[in-house]
Order: C-alpha cells, then structure tokens, then sequence
C-alpha cells in the first residue's frame, strides 16, 4: 500500500547542462515533473509512494515509467494516451543555477488525464497523503480530475497536499491562474509555495501576514520556500497554543541546478509525516522536519537534473 499518492504531470526535463566550445547550450533528457518527483524524494527518503498521471505511448513515456518504477514508485495508475505524446519541458539554467522553463503542452498527455482515471485509487486501500499540484488545473480534462480526486480523497479522510507552482508559461493570464490556483486552498492541509507565490496569492509578501491569510482557509500546515533563505513555516499547534510559526535557515550549498529543489523538500517533508502519522504540532518536531528537509533539498541543488539528483536516507546520513 502506498502511503503517499501524487497526482498530476510526469515529463521530460530537457535540462540545459553546459555548452559546447562553441557557446552552443548542450541538453539532457531528464524525466521530470513536480508530482513525480515528489514521489520519487517522499520514496527514496524511506515512504512508500504512488503516482497517478499520463504518459505518450512513445519512447520518452516509457522512459519516465521505468524512472518511477526504478525508484519503487507504484505505477498502477500511470495511463498512456494513444493520441498524444509524452509532455516535454525545456529547462533553461543560468549561470546562478536558476532556471526559465518553455512548455511542448498543446495539449501532452498530462493534460489528458481523466476523472475516472484520477480517482480509480480511491478503489483501493487509501494511502495517508494525497498530493497534487497547480499544473493540473492548467486546462481539462486534468483540471476536473485532480480538483474531483482531492475532494473525494478528502471525504475519505485522506491528507490533502496541494503546491500552487506557477509556470506562467501555461496560463492565459496571471488573473486565471491565480483564480484556479486558489481554488483547491478551502480543502488542503499541507501546503508548500515559494514567496514569489505568496505574493500572487495573497497580495502581500510579508510572510507572517501572508501565510495568516492563507491560514483562513484551514490550512494546518504552510511552508513558504525562500530559496538559500530556508522555508518559513506556519503550523497548526497543540490545542489551545495558537499558531506555530518561524523560519528554518537553509543549508549552505555550492548550486549547480536549482530544478527539483523544491519537490525534494516538500517530498522528505510528506515523507516524514506520512511514517509518523501525523503533521507535527510541537515546535521541536516542526523545525527537526523541516531542517532534514532543507538538507535533503540543498544536496538535489548540488547535482544536475530533478529526480537523478534527489538524495537517499543514507546519503543524508540517515
């Protein structure tokens, strides 16, 4: 049994890694997409994970299945479109490791996923923790899909996890994106978002009002990433103790490739909540979770790529 599910795109990083003597940039095929790498780091940091999307029949799909499969993630609910090909992003890096992206998506099979498809899990036994991601509700079918396999899971008692990772390349207009990215926010219980998120969000880029905010919706555990800042967090605490809030330092790394950081901190975060069984709600037990998975985090931006560069437990010395 799976005890964490991640629902939404899998695709191919097509990953600038240099340039040729010529100042020509030089690209590697890595496989890629939020959810799945979530799966892959919440599996490699010691959880037992699942994911649901769709693949091309093509050569790249069947690339990204043996990825997830390699790393133990349960592919069960991976469908193949036999009308559209695998989904590609180009990953641009600069010379401080960060990156621009440009989407192959009009449409690609992760668009493609359908309702029936999205929640044919919930037939099975539940896992703990269902996560998805903002790039799912980018168009339909997927937008129906993901939004109606959280509200059932939710019914179900499932953990919901939401990332609203804006790819401004995918929407219309920043006001539709930020209205659909809202629109999960009343039914989430672990939300992880960058600053520059907050602010599209909210309004406001002062974290303790902006997460206040989004703490009105319910929301028990929020986690504002601020990149070689460390993650600012605002937590749910014991009964009568009121909000838990602060921030955790990130770990000091020489960066190579910043792509997948950010998956790989929230995938040790959902990880460590998953195999306690509950979000912590002492201060100690946060920032001990949130400082494992700032070091988990800062070893991916020492490396090359998304899912090849996600660290192990004994990587990480655990």
């Amino acid at each position: 049994m799976a005890q964490i599910m991640t629902l939404g795109e899998v695709l191919i990083d097509l990953t600038q890694t240099g340039t040729d003597n010529k100042g020509i940039p030089q690209f590697a095929a890595f496989p890629g997409g939020a959810p799945a790498n979530v799966a892959v780091a919440a599996s490699r940091l010691g959880a037992q994970t699942g994911f649901i999307g769709k693949i091309g029949k093509d050569a790249f799909g069947a690339q990204l299945r043996k990825t997830l499969e390699t790393d133990h993630v349960d592919t069960a609910f991976l469908f193949e479109s036999e009308e559209v090909p695998t989904t590609l992003a180009i990953v641009s890096v600069d010379a401080n490791g960060e990156r621009s992206f440009s989407f192959f998506r009009d449409p690609g099979a992760d668009t493609q996923l359908l309702k029936e498809e999205a929640a044919a899990f919930l037939n099975r036994e539940l896992p703990f923790i269902l996560h998805f991601g903002s790039l799912s509700l980018t168009t339909e079918p997927s937008r129906s899909a993901a939004l109606e396999a959280a509200q059932r899971a939710r019914e179900k008692g499932v953990l919901i996890s939401y990332d609203p990772n804006y790819r401004a390349a995918l929407w219309d207009s920043e006001e539709t994106a930020v209205n659909w990215m809202k629109t999960p926010l009343n039914m989430i219980d672990v939300l992880k978002i960058s600053d520059e998120e907050l602010l599209l969000l909210t309004g406001t880029d002062d974290l303790e009002e902006g997460s206040r905010i989004l703490g009105e919706y319910g929301i028990s555990m929020i986690m504002i990433t601020l990149g070689s800042e460390g993650v600012f967090y605002r937590c749910k605490g014991n009964s009568g103790e009121g909000d838990l809030y602060g921030i955790v330092p990130a770990e000091e790394v020489s960066v190579c490739d910043t792509n997948g950081a950010g998956d790989t901190f929230l995938g040790a975060v959902l990880a460590q909540i998953a195999n306690n069984g509950s979000i912590p709600a002492e201060r100690e037990h946060l920032e001990a979770m949130l400082t494992f998975a700032n070091r988990a985090a800062a070893l991916t931006c020492s490396r090359p790529g998304a899912i090849p560069a996600m660290p192990t437990l004994a990587e990480l010395g655990e």
